[in-house]
């Protein structure tokens, strides 16, 4: 592929529907992101902003409810979407792996970590039963559980939140996915292993080259381990960038409201800042552009016509009718 330069995956247009009694929803509304090769990009946004259902739509992991519409995944330039179910399930590994954010349920309480993590080996590689454990305990000592040998017997209930962690990206990067999406993959950790996995995340990135895909709320988060973001309001990107210059100077307004809202510096006692209201049910998205009813540069246009994700600069872009105002002032 002329790939990597455009990107390893490239999401094009994507849009999911989830059908309700009421009829359909739009939860996903023309979602286009690229990601290269040993480059981490952080989809970030508010609860509800449609992250995880594009993270699950990429994977064609859709729950029955939910179906994509419109739109295109390529990963090395192969479109998925366009696959059946056993030629996406030969890619689910080493073409795109995920890692979840609850280790507990996404792991098999009835298997040994070890045969859990020797499956890939042996479905994908053909491996020998002994030759695949060992591969197994190789890639539990890779990710950092001590004791590798003896506790690949050991079941997903033995082992700690963080170690159940390091298991699923273990699981995840055994045959050196092109791509790992990590779905709020530290949400329920403390801080201190929060960094511990992230950590482990970008050493992987940096050794295989993956291309991550980090969904997160999480600014700081954002901000320390990824490369490039594209920031989600109401099942829609509104701004992409380089994370630095996005966060030194963002050129949307919800992106500028999340920032400000992160306490920095505050005085005791001193107002905390927020974006007012709360982003729309997806089934009452107001026309217009979505954000307009708690923008505070919101004008007639807003109300009339959706604003189109549109390049503010080198490598920047936003779907605002005054995002070349905000990068211009």
């Amino acid at each position: 592929m002329a790939g990597d330069a455009a990107g390893v995956l490239v999401v094009d247009d994507l849009s999911v529907d989830v059908h309700t009694p009421a009829g359909p929803v739009s939860v996903v509304r023309g979602v286009s992101f690229a990601v290269r090769s040993g480059e981490t990009l952080a989809l970030l946004g508010e609860s509800g902003c449609g992250k995880s259902m594009t993270a699950h739509a990429v994977a064609g992991l859709l729950d029955p409810v939910a179906e994509v519409v419109g739109g295109q995944v390529r990963l090395d330039g192969e479109d998925l979407l366009g696959l059946g179910a056993r030629a996406r399930r030969r890619l689910a590994g080493p073409g795109l792996a995920m890692v979840f954010q609850d280790a507990l349920s996404a792991l098999n309480p009835v298997h040994t970590v070890g045969a859990q993590l020797a499956e890939p080996f042996r479905i994908h590689e053909g491996m020998s039963r002994r030759a695949a454990r060992a591969r197994a305990v190789e890639l539990m000592e890779r990710v950092g559980i001590p004791e590798a040998r003896s506790r690949a017997d050991a079941y997903p209930h033995q082992f700690s939140g963080g170690m159940r962690q390091r298991l699923l990206i273990a699981t995840a990067v055994a045959l050196r996915p092109k791509v790992l999406i990590a779905d709020e993959p530290t949400t329920a950790l403390d801080v201190t292993v929060q960094a511990q996995i992230m950590d482990l995340l970008g050493e992987l990135r940096g050794e295989q080259r993956t291309a991550l895909v980090l969904i997160t709320h999480d600014l700081g988060l954002a901000a320390e381990h990824a490369d490039r973001v594209a920031v989600m309001y109401a099942g829609t990107v509104v701004e992409t960038g380089p994370v630095a210059e996005v966060f030194a100077r963002p050129h949307h307004p919800y992106t500028r409201g999340l920032l400000d809202s992160v306490p920095a510096e505050q005085h005791r006692g001193s107002r905390l800042t927020s974006i007012p209201g709360s982003p729309p049910d997806p089934a009452e998205v107001p026309a217009g552009c979505a954000f307009r009813t708690r923008c505070p540069l919101a004008r007639e246009r807003c109300v009339t016509h959706r604003p189109v994700l549109t390049s503010t600069g080198t490598g920047r872009a936003a779907a605002c009718h005054f995002g070349k105002e905000l990068a211009d002032a």
